[in-house]
């Protein structure tokens, strides 16, 4: 997905470096036009650097071409829409971004998701989810709004108990046994997941390591109804909203789902986990 991105961005690098064709420029001319370093004009011509709104609009009028300034800009917003930097929307902490969740998970029906290293936020315990906000914050250099992260993440499992909502999750055992927090919490949230098994709204899936796959899990990505697939990276999340991506997850939920079991044996394979944690803690080192 990170190539459809920079695919669009060398899209609009063309479309920029087409205006200044048209408008009989150079390189070196926008760029003493605008007071810019002419490594700058060429960074968004090529499409290694991604324009800033302010750099559109002066753009345009460097070029002659004020009217083309919302053309571009909507280039932008839709290059933005669907690629959203952590850094971005992290700047103040993860509150923001959790108070966003609760109203996306409103606007749903059914939401579809694999986790292939990680319980889903929908499923976490609050010490768990308080060890993962901590976790990014360090490793991001954030602000720790970690209260009031957690509690728009609990508020948005309420969610869970209304009527009319669905939440199929498929998460791959290797999830069960990542330890990024202390075992006493993570033996928590095992048993909050197992818990969960046989509520009406929310079915639990889980492919065993050693299952036959037709697809290896890549990465954990959620569909909400049929009209959006959010997919997490290391530094973006990306929004898709086209039927061809929308299309392709749903065989990738499909594919991880077939290999998956259910109900008992979900439990027991969450139960398993669960009592590895007594069983390593025992051959720790003392």
């Amino acid at each position: 997905m990170s190539t459809d991105f920079q695919t669009a961005r060398v899209a609009l690098g063309a479309r920029l470096r087409e205006l200044r064709s048209e408008a009989g420029l150079n390189g070196k001319g926008v760029a003493e036009a605008l007071g810019w370093q002419r490594s700058k004009v060429s960074r968004l011509e090529t499409g290694k650097q991604t324009p800033t709104v302010s750099d559109l609009m002066e753009w345009s009028w460097a070029v002659g071409r004020p009217d083309a300034a919302t053309e571009l800009r909507g280039r932008l917003v839709g290059l933005e829409s669907q690629y959203r930097s952590w850094r971005r929307q992290l700047a103040g902490g993860h509150r923001a971004r959790q108070e966003l969740a609760v109203t996306v998970t409103t606007s749903t029906r059914l939401i579809r998701g694999v986790e292939v290293s990680r319980i889903p936020g929908l499923f976490q315990t609050a010490d768990y989810a308080r060890h993962t906000f901590e976790a990014n914050a360090e490793f991001r250099g954030i602000p720790r709004d970690i209260e009031a992260a957690v509690r728009a993440r609990l508020r948005r499992q309420e969610a869970l108990y209304e009527a009319g909502r669905f939440f199929r999750f498929v998460v791959w055992e290797a999830a069960l046994y990542v330890l990024t927090c202390p075992r006493e919490v993570m033996a928590a949230q095992l048993d909050r997941l197992a818990g969960l098994i046989g509520l009406d709204t929310v079915e639990i899936s889980v492919p065993p390591l050693g299952a036959q796959l037709r697809r290896a899990p890549g990465h954990g990505f959620w569909i909400y109804d049929r009209r959006r697939v959010i997919v997490e990276t290391i530094n973006t999340e990306m929004w898709l909203d086209d039927e061809e991506n929308v299309a392709l997850y749903e065989r990738a939920w499909d594919l991880m789902a077939e290999a998956a079991v259910r109900g008992p044996q979900a439990r027991r394979l969450i139960g398993r986990a669960r009592a590895s944690l007594d069983s390593t803690e025992q051959l720790r080192p003392t």
